[in-house]
């Protein structure tokens, strides 16, 4: 696996462009970040201030300098504002293996969008990160989230009981993953 993403990629599909999130997109990323129900499932609590914005693009940046994933800015091609995020998390090199995960501004569900852009980042996983397994881990009442993964592929493995503490409680997840070999069945096919 290479997670060599130096010049940060910038991705393009029918309707947004795929970039990286600086910190002039701070107020974007709060204004979404901070509403209760794009945040039920983050794991983090709404946020409150342009630092918690900040921390956030820090750990874009982290994740993206110790080659433990990447995250790219959801944006609209006729507009500059960052609606959303989505990328690689905890990435194992030696595995060839990375967890995914995305968020989008409430403003914009129901309109195919976070699917377009899912979809295009695990085609540049597979294709040019040489990745053989992307994993979607999914808290079981967020069935949005599931039929997102399922419409690309992704295929419930089990149920992981009590695999996170965040907001001061357990959560269990759903593990889904999608191989190389399905990808390229569901390409060709």
């Amino acid at each position: 696996m290479i997670l060599d993403t130096e010049p940060f990629p910038r991705l393009e599909t029918k309707r947004l462009v795929l970039r990286e999130v600086t910190t002039e997109d701070s107020n974007s990323l709060l204004k979404y970040l901070s509403d209760e129900e794009v945040m039920k499932y983050y794991g983090l609590n709404p946020f409150e201030s342009i630092n918690d914005a900040l921390d956030e693009i820090s750990w874009y940046q982290s994740i993206q300098k110790n080659k433990t994933g990447i995250r790219w800015g959801i944006t609209l091609k006729d507009q500059g504002a960052v609606i959303g995020s989505c990328g690689f998390h905890n990435s194992v090199l030696q595995h060839f293996r990375t967890e995914i995960g995305f968020e989008l501004s409430k403003d914009h569900w129901g309109k195919g969008i976070a699917f377009e852009a899912v979809q295009a980042i695990i085609s540049y996983g597979f294709e040019h990160l040489e990745l053989q397994r992307i994993e979607a881990l999914i808290e079981p009442p967020n069935s949005s989230s599931q039929r997102l993964v399922e419409k690309l592929g992704f295929i419930r493995e089990g149920l992981l009981r009590n695999y996170e503490f965040t907001c001061g409680k357990f959560d269990d997840l759903y593990m889904y993953s999608l191989l190389k070999q399905d990808f390229d069945e569901v390409k060709n096919g």
